[in-house]
């Protein structure tokens, strides 16, 4: 796990990046910037047990390419969820609290996933463990509103103004961050058939 000092600001941006692209370039930009972060850990996942596994890339792969992507120096590329045995995002977050008391935490997440964020495993303690980022997407910049997780926690929405100081907000708190995006896919890339 990257090391954080008391008092600073962090993003959590975890993925399986079957393959990672300038998509996710642009939401750690878009992150880092809008969330006033000193660190953004880009999360490289051992697997996401709500995909198929067979079409997951080596993890030291993902890595490499991630690292490519992550260019700024402020974006640590890292895979401890794969020595820690953590398989769900709510067990990751926790593991992150016990061990960095004093660190303020978000959760950055592609707007894409809202949708199905309500089928994560203990998605409510995920909600309630930091403040959360929603990053804009392709076609989920309005379809956001009707999920599963927005309409449970609508009272816990902040203004997209407020999001510099979102990570130090007690959770739940989240936030709809729009912005430029990309069309870039890892299930497309994958396919072969890469976004316009």
């Amino acid at each position: 796990m990257p090391h954080a000092g008391k008092g600073m600001v962090v993003g959590l941006f975890g993925g399986s990046f079957n393959p990672p692209h300038a998509g996710h370039g642009l939401v750690a930009e878009i992150a880092l910037r809008r969330l006033r972060l000193d660190r953004l850990w880009w999360i490289v996942t051992p697997g996401n047990p709500l995909k198929n596994s067979h079409e997951l890339a080596p993890l030291a792969e993902r890595i490499r390419l991630s690292e490519a992507i992550a260019s700024d120096p402020r974006i640590e590329v890292t895979a401890f969820e794969a020595s820690h045995h953590v398989r769900y995002t709510a067990d990751t977050l926790a593991l992150v609290k016990a061990r960095n008391p004093g660190v303020h935490f978000v959760w950055i997440m592609g707007a894409d996933n809202l949708r199905e964020f309500h089928r994560w495993q203990n998605w409510r303690e995920i909600v309630l463990t930091f403040p959360i980022a929603v990053i804009d997407r392709p076609g989920s910049t309005l379809s956001f509103l009707s999920s599963v997780v927005a309409k449970t926690f609508d009272y816990a929405r902040v203004d997209e103004g407020d999001a510099p100081i979102l990570a130090r907000m007690r959770a739940p708190a989240w936030t709809f961050i729009h912005g430029p995006r990309s069309s870039l896919s890892s299930t497309e890339l994958r396919n072969g058939r890469a976004g316009a």
